[in-house]
């Protein structure tokens, strides 16, 4: 367990929660959070016993509001091109094989939504407002925002969202399936880990494939998507699990999945 930083986890079960842990600037997202929350994912993939992840902030405030604004003062091209050119948290979290979930539980903002549209499936507060404010300060979303909202709410949206720069409340949100579901604000980390436990009970080696063969598809043609998932499909017809799996329906049990 790592408690105390600015970015904390530790491992419930087979689930690793992170915690971005700023409450007092909203968790806004700066260098040294960044480099944490790296640490983070990398933990949760080098350690076999965790299966599913579950992202959320500290405080009842913010999941992220957004980067820590009072970085950019002063900071010259170069520096920020030197910056944004390094290992993002956002293709850290979707190139990760282990399933993450984004519990939002109030501003997801700026780089904080960019963040929770980085995941696979995200709950949200009831309080939890969205936003790409970015154009208030007149830039432009710099973390996937403009790339992967409108592959999940459609180009409209996305760009009402974008261009305005106004924040949606959780209702909308859902509406549009940004986000999956929306529960009370004492109900959503729970929800969180019984869905990430949900998804640990499954196969390892199912679930990453799983997660790679589905996110293929926003980018691959029909006819390569479909080629890719049989491969995985092979890949998993090999595994020990898939033997467990077929012996533990047979037997009418719980299967016991290693991973293998």
């Amino acid at each position: 367990m790592s408690d105390g930083g600015v970015v904390m986890h530790e491992v419930r079960g087979r689930t690793m929660l992170i915690t971005i842990n700023r409450p007092e600037k909203r968790n806004a997202l700066d260098r040294q959070v960044r480099s944490a929350f790296l640490e983070a994912i990398a933990a949760a993939r080098a350690n076999d016993a965790v299966r599913a992840i579950v992202v959320t902030g500290a405080g009842d405030k913010a999941f992220v509001a957004g980067a820590d604004i009072g970085e950019f003062e002063g900071r010259t091209t170069v520096e920020q091109w030197r910056v944004m050119k390094g290992a993002t948290i956002f293709d850290a979290v979707e190139r990760c094989p282990t399933p993450v979930i984004a519990a939002v539980n109030g501003y997801c903002l700026g780089g904080g939504m960019e963040l929770a549209l980085s995941c696979d499936i995200r709950l949200a507060s009831a309080s939890a407002r969205f936003g790409q404010p970015e154009v208030n300060l007149g830039i432009i979303p710099g973390g996937g925002g403009t790339q992967r909202l409108p592959r999940i709410v459609g180009l409209g949206a996305a760009l009402k969202m974008i261009l305005t720069g106004e924040m949606i409340g959780a209702d909308e949100a859902l509406r549009l399936g940004l986000v999956d579901e929306v529960l009370e604000p004492a109900a959503l980390l729970d929800r969180a880990l019984a869905l990430a436990e949900t998804i640990a009970s499954k196969s390892p080696v199912a679930v990453a494939a799983a997660k790679e063969a589905t996110r293929a598809a926003l980018n691959l043609p029909l006819d390569d998507g479909l080629k890719l998932e049989t491969a995985l499909f092979q890949l998993c017809f090999a595994s020990d699990d898939r033997a467990e799996g077929v012996r533990a329906f047979l037997e009418k049990r719980a299967a016991q999945f290693t991973g293998k």
